[in-house]
């Protein structure tokens, strides 16, 4: 009945969160990862400064956390995902509300992530296309690509909206390529994520992912390279694997979603991102970035135990 997506990098700013932290179930989560990563990551996190934060090392830990946060808050209310999906790193959260990973085994691995990616010294960029089809936009990076200077579609968010993703000199050729025809809008990050840049890192990280066992999911698993459903753990693996250097998906997660029929898809973070591009495409969805959605999603719970229960709205 509830679909479960967490959001990703992307989606940062300092401050967020903080309606959680009121909450003492969520300040417990945000404790607990505090004394995992054995540092105050939720002050960085309600203060900043955003320098610090923004640091790859730094955000993807913080998106996590507040992820996290934000699940334990539906849990508290009695609600149980069906199926699950999670943007980029954010679909570490996926992994663990699935049951797939620990609490420490999570964020053991997005801070290994988050170090062999900000270690990788090929420097790249990313940049968001609208407007565009992605027949279109895989053209266009075709005929900007060179030899030691790749760039490829690394993500696809929707029907018209896409990241590139790769060198910068291949980037710039592909605005020029755009010619003003389309948005093009280049992401505060820093380095190429989801592209060849990241190869330098792709062996350390398979050696890391195979040193966790990870378990059979509890719902499925919707993995970033692949759009569909995936329920062998041995599979969820190698996804995690090959989503260091792979294209997220998303626009057929959402496909995949639709197609399932879930009554109620929400987005557990705080973050509004991936509600957005949801209903661009024409979903309903919920977001936890609304202090009133937990109260909100377990009324639906509850009027769908008794369908015939009149429930205040």
């Amino acid at each position: 009945m509830f679909a479960l997506a967490f959001p990703g990098q992307g989606t940062l700013r300092v401050g967020m969160g903080a309606w959680m932290r009121r909450r003492d179930v969520a300040r417990a989560v945000l404790d607990r990862v505090d004394e995992i990563l054995q540092r105050p990551l939720s002050d960085l996190v309600a203060t900043g400064p955003a320098d610090r934060l923004v640091d790859t090392r730094n955000a993807q830990l913080a998106v996590t956390a507040c992820n996290l946060a934000a699940l334990e808050l539906l849990r508290d209310e009695g609600i149980r995902p069906t199926v699950v999906a999670g943007h980029s790193v954010g679909e570490f959260s996926a992994l663990f509300a699935a049951g797939v990973l620990s609490l420490e085994d999570t964020l053991t691995l997005v801070r290994r992530r988050s170090d062999l990616m900000a270690a990788v010294s090929r420097v790249g960029g990313m940049a968001s296309v609208m407007k565009l089809d992605l027949a279109e936009v895989e053209r266009l990076v075709g005929s900007v690509t060179d030899e030691g200077e790749p760039l490829v579609v690394g993500i696809e968010n929707g029907r018209g909206h896409t990241v590139v993703s790769g060198s910068a000199r291949a980037l710039d050729r592909f605005v020029d390529a755009v010619d003003g025809r389309a948005p093009v809008t280049r992401l505060a990050v820093s380095n190429a994520f989801h592209s060849p840049l990241m190869d330098e890192a792709q062996q350390q990280w398979r050696e890391e992912v195979d040193r966790y066992t990870f378990a059979a999911p509890d719902v499925p698993v919707i993995p970033n390279v692949r759009g569909t459903e995936v329920t062998d753990p041995v599979d969820l693996h190698e996804c995690v694997i090959d989503q260091l250097t792979g294209r997220v998906r998303w626009t057929e997660t959402l496909d995949t979603l639709g197609a399932r029929g879930e009554r109620t898809k929400v987005e557990v973070g705080d973050s509004k991102a991936l509600t957005k591009i949801a209903r661009a495409q024409g979903h309903t969805w919920f977001t936890m970035s609304d202090p009133a959605t937990p109260a909100r999603l377990a009324r639906v719970a509850e009027q769908a135990a008794d369908p015939g229960r009149e429930v205040a709205s």
